[in-house]
C-alpha cells in the first residue's frame, strides 16, 4: 500500500526512480540532521562513544580487511578471470585512457591530496607513530613517508577498486539493476529486489551522502584557510564556509544537467591538468634533484615497509608509548573507516566510466595508475615540505602551521615558493575545482543508486541530491557556529560507526564476486563440451569418425577439447576441470 502511494507521488513529482529507496533514504537525512541540530551533545556523545570501541576493539579487523582485499584483487588480476570483461565479450572501453584518469582520481581523493599532501607528512614528521624514533630527524622523515602512502596508496584504491569491480562484473556483464544489492546476487538471488535488497541500497545511499560531507568540510575549510591566507581582512567565519559551499554546489549542480559525457569529464580533465601543473611547478622551483632522486627511493622504502605497515596493529603501544594504543585509530582505522562510506559511491561511479574494460585491465589501472601519481604528489609536496621545515632539526614555519591548523599547511608550504600569492590562488580554485567534481560525481552516483539504471534520471531528481549534499555540508558548518559544537567532527565520528557496516557489506563482495566467478567457469566448460557433443552427433551422422578426447581422427577445425584422463568419462572431466 505504502509502495503504491510513493510511486504516485514520485510520477506527481515527475521522478524516475525506486520510489521507496529515494523517499526512505532523503527522510532519514533530513531526519538525521534535524536529531542532530535538536539534540547534538548526546548524540555527538553517543556516536563518539561507538567510534572509541570500534577503533579500539576492531582496528585489527580494518587494518587486515583491506589487505586481504589487495591480494584478492592480484589474485583475481593475474588469475585466469582476468581477461573477462566488464560487459559483454565483445564490449570496449566508452572513454581513452587520459580521460578515464582523470575521472577517476578527481572523483576520487582529489581532494583528499590537496588536504593531506603536506600535512599528513609534517604531522607524522614532527610526531613520529613509530616508538624510539626521534622528531624531525631523518628516520622520522623516511617513515612519515611510508606512514602517508600507506594511508593514501594502494589500500585506498583497493577500497575503491573491490566495490568498483564488482558492480561492473554484476552490472555490466550480468545485466542487473545498478545497486549495491545487485552484487549479492549470488547470495540473496531475487531478494535482491524486496526489503533485504532495498536496505542495503538506501544504506549506501546514505552512507555516501555522509561520507561525502566529510570530504566537502575538509575541502571547504582548506578553502576558506586559503582565502584568509589571500585576504587577511576576511575571517575563515561560519559565514565565509557556508558561501563557499553554496558557489561551489551551484558549479556542481551546472555539471550535473551537463551530465557525465560533458560535465563530469571536462571538469575532470581541467582539474587534473591544473593540479599536475601546480605539481611540476614546486618540483621546478624547489630542490629538483633532491626530489627526483626521492621518487624511486620513496617508492623501494614503500613497497619495502608495505607487508609490515599492511599487518602492523600497533599491538605493543601499551608497553612502548606513553599515551598508549590510540595513534592508529584517529589516522589509519579512521581513513579506512571513512573511505569505506565512499565505496558504493567510488565503485559504482568506477563501474560506470570503465565499462567494457577487462577486470586485468580494471584493476591495474584503478589501483596503480592512481597510486602512482599519490607516491608522486606525496614526494614533491611532502618531502618538500620536511626539507623546508628542517630535516635533522627541532621543526619549522610548517609543522607551527600545523599545530594551529592543518588547514593553513599548504599555503604556510607555498610562502616559501616564488609567487607565493598566485600559486595559493591556483592552488584555492584546484582544490574548489576537486570539491565540485566530487559532488557532481557522488550525485550523479546517489541518483543511479536510487533508479537503479546507468542512465541519467531527469534533471530534477539529479539537482535534488546535489543540492542536498550541499545543504547536509553547510547545515553541519552551521550547527558547529551556532551552538558551539563541532558539526563536522559529530559527523566523522557518526561515518566511523556507519562505516563498519559498509565494511562487512565490501567484505563479502569479495565471496560473492568468487562464487559468481567460479559458477562462470563451470558454465563455460559445460557450454564447451555442449558444443563438442554437439560436433559428435553431427559427425557420427554424417558417418564420420566418433570424436574422443584424445582420438588421432579428430578434425582439425573443432574447438580443442579439455582432456579427458584415463578412466574418465566427459561429465568427470567437467568436475575436474
Amino acid at each position: 500500500m505504502a509502495e503504491g502511494k510513493l510511486d504516485v507521488v514520485a510520477r506527481r513529482l515527475g521522478l524516475r526512480t525506486d520510489p521507496i529507496i529515494f523517499f526512505v533514504s532523503a527522510a532519514l537525512m533530513v531526519l538525521f540532521l534535524v536529531v542532530l541540530m535538536i539534540f547534538p551533545t548526546p548524540i555527538g556523545n553517543a556516536f563518539g562513544n561507538g567510534r572509541e570501541w570500534i577503533v579500539t576493539n576492531l582496528g585489527w579487523f580494518f587494518i587486515l580487511g583491506v589487505t586481504v582485499w589487495l591480494v584478492f584483487l592480484a589474485w583475481v588480476a593475474l588469475s585466469r578471470y582476468g581477461h573477462l570483461r566488464l560487459g559483454p565479450d565483445d564490449a570496449r572501453p566508452e572513454y581513452g585512457n587520459l580521460s578515464w584518469f582523470a575521472m577517476l582520481f578527481a572523483g576520487g581523493i582529489g581532494t583528499v591530496l590537496m588536504f593531506w599532501g603536506v600535512a599528513e607528512p609534517i604531522s607524522h614528521f614532527g610526531t613520529p607513530p613509530f616508538a624510539g624514533v626521534e622528531p624531525y630527524s631523518a628516520e622520522a622523515a623516511e617513515d612519515a613517508m611510508s606512514v602517508s602512502l600507506y594511508d593514501l596508496g594502494l589500500h585506498t584504491w583497493t577500497i575503491f577498486t573491490l566495490p568498483g569491480l564488482a558492480f561492473g562484473y554484476f552490472v555490466y556483464r550480468h545485466d542487473l539493476p545498478l545497486r549495491v544489492s545487485s552484487v549479492f546476487y549470488p547470495f540473496l538471488k531475487e531478494w535482491i529486489h524486496g526489503p533485504i535488497g532495498r536496505t542495503i541500497d538506501i544504506f549506501a545511499v546514505l552512507g555516501t551522502l555522509f561520507g561525502l560531507a566529510v570530504s566537502l568540510g575538509l575541502g571547504t575549510s582548506q578553502i576558506g584557510a586559503g582565502i584568509n591566507h589571500l585576504l587577511p581582512e576576511v575571517d575563515n567565519s561560519t559565514w565565509l564556509q557556508v558561501g563557499i559551499i553554496t558557489v561551489l554546489t551551484a558549479v556542481a549542480v551546472t555539471s550535473i544537467v551537463a551530465g557525465l559525457d560533458k560535465g563530469v569529464k571536462r571538469l575532470s580533465n581541467i582539474n587534473i591538468l591544473m593540479a599536475v601543473g601546480l605539481m611540476i611547478f614546486i618540483l621546478i622551483s624547489g630542490d629538483t634533484v633532491f626530489l627526483l632522486r626521492q621518487i624511486p627511493q620513496s617508492i623501494g622504502v614503500y613497497l619495502q615497509d608495505l607487508t609490515g605497515l599492511a599487518f602492523w596493529n600497533d599491538a605493543m603501544s601499551p608497553f612502548t608509548k606513553d599515551g598508549g594504543w590510540g595513534w592508529q585509530g584517529d589516522w589509519t582505522v579512521f581513513y579506512w573507516a571513512w573511505t569505506v562510506t565512499w565505496a558504493p559511491f567510488m565503485g559504482v561511479f568506477l563501474a560506470r566510466i570503465s565499462k567494457g574494460r577487462t577486470i586485468r585491465q580494471f584493476v591495474a589501472g584503478v589501483l596503480l595508475a592512481p597510486t602512482l601519481f599519490t607516491i608522486v604528489w606525496f614526494v614533491v609536496f611532502g618531502w618538500s615540505a620536511m626539507q623546508l621545515d628542517g630535516i635533522g632539526g627541532d621543526g619549522g614555519i610548517i609543522s607551527e602551521a600545523v599545530e594551529v591548523d592543518v588547514a593553513l599547511a599548504m599555503f604556510t608550504f607555498f610562502e616559501q615558493f616564488p609567487a607565493a600569492t598566485l600559486i595559493s590562488g591556483i592552488a584555492v580554485v584546484v582544490v574548489a575545482l576537486f570539491f565540485a567534481t566530487s559532488s557532481d560525481s557522488a550525485s550523479l552516483v546517489v541518483d543511479m543508486l536510487c533508479a537503479g539504471t546507468p542512465d541519467a534520471g531527469p534533471t530534477r531528481q539529479r539537482v535534488f541530491w546535489g543540492v542536498s549534499e550541499g545543504a547536509l555540508a553547510a547545515s553541519l558548518i552551521i550547527l558547529g557556529g551556532v551552538t558551539n559544537a563541532d558539526g563536522l567532527a559529530a559527523l566523522q565520528q557518526v561515518i566511523t560507526v556507519i562505516g563498519l557496516p559498509i565494511f562487512i557489506l565490501v567484505f563479502l563482495m569479495m565471496f560473492s564476486m568468487i562464487k559468481a566467478l567460479s559458477t562462470e567457469r563451470r558454465a563455460a566448460i559445460e557450454a564447451q563440451f555442449a558444443g563438442v557433443l554437439a560436433k559428435r552427433d553431427r559427425a557420427e551422422r554424417r558417418g564420420r569418425p566418433k570424436v574422443a578426447g584424445r582420438g588421432r581422427n579428430r578434425d582439425p577445425d573443432e574447438e580443442p577439447l579439455v582432456p579427458v584422463e584415463e578412466g574418465e568419462n566427459e561429465e568427470d572431466a567437467i568436475d575436474r576441470a
